[in-house]
């Protein structure tokens, strides 16, 4: 269906011919691993990640988590990056900082989610593989793990969905209001201020908020707003993902 541009200067479309509260194209899949425990594949724009969860295994005795006096389950993630993800073709560091970071991210997000308490003494592994990088890439992550944990029938209260946001442009300000874009490539990462927002279920409880870049105080208000409501439509999209998928067993 084409644009209607009638009360829409084509002056304000972003790059890939998106508005400013535009998602890109979101598609997922549930229990594509059968080996796995759970497992799903996720894409946002370009950006494609597969995910698989193996647990609640029985963790190591005197470990960090699962040891004789953990009371809960121990969260650990992996990513590894392949080596045609990005425009670079070079290997990744596996303990680089980046990934690190993104890692304890997940971890720490996910402990606060599930209802560990459920399986003292276990370890759920979580491995991220990224196949492309486009931008939104630990937004990504994190919708794909929230699949691959239900596709586990792991319990948790609710799903955690993620997007980012950006400040607008210059140029944008002075004609549009300064309206904040919603879902970036990799292009709009590498030239805006962003941040990556994860809600909590349908309403406003933000678990997770990054921002690695400066901008002006009075823009992230607007900026964490429009966040919050692309995370409301990204749960709408995984919640059909699962229901579609709960339907082949009805």
């Amino acid at each position: 269906m084409p644009l209607d541009t009638s009360t829409y200067s084509l002056a304000l479309l972003r790059l890939d011919g998106r508005r400013w509260n535009e998602l890109r194209r979101l598609h997922a899949q549930i229990s594509t691993q059968a080996a796995a425990d759970g497992s799903s594949y996720l894409e946002m724009g370009n950006t494609k990640v597969l995910c698989t969860v193996s647990g609640p295994h029985e963790g190591k005795a005197g470990g960090a988590g699962g040891g004789p006096r953990s009371t809960q389950a121990k969260i650990e993630v992996e990513i590894s990056f392949a080596g045609f993800s990005g425009v670079e073709r070079k290997k990744r560091q596996a303990k680089d900082k980046r990934t690190s970071e993104m890692s304890h991210t997940l971890t720490q997000s996910l402990a606060a989610l599930l209802l560990t308490h459920l399986y003292p003494h276990s370890t759920i592994t979580i491995h991220l593989s990224i196949l492309s990088q486009d931008g939104s890439l630990l937004a990504a992550c994190i919708n794909a793990a929230t699949l691959a944990l239900i596709d586990a029938g792991i319990p948790m209260t609710d799903y955690l969905c993620a997007c980012t946001t950006a400040a607008p442009p210059t140029s944008a300000e002075t004609e549009a209001g300064g309206d904040p874009l919603l879902d970036l490539n990799g292009q709009e990462e590498q030239e805006l201020p962003f941040l990556t927002v994860a809600t909590v279920g349908k309403g406003h409880a933000v678990s997770v908020l990054i921002m690695e870049s400066r901008v002006r105080m009075e823009k992230v208000e607007g900026m964490l707003a429009v966040g919050v409501e692309g995370c409301k439509r990204v749960r709408e999209i995984l919640d059909k993902v699962v229901k579609e998928h709960g339907k082949r067993f009805a």
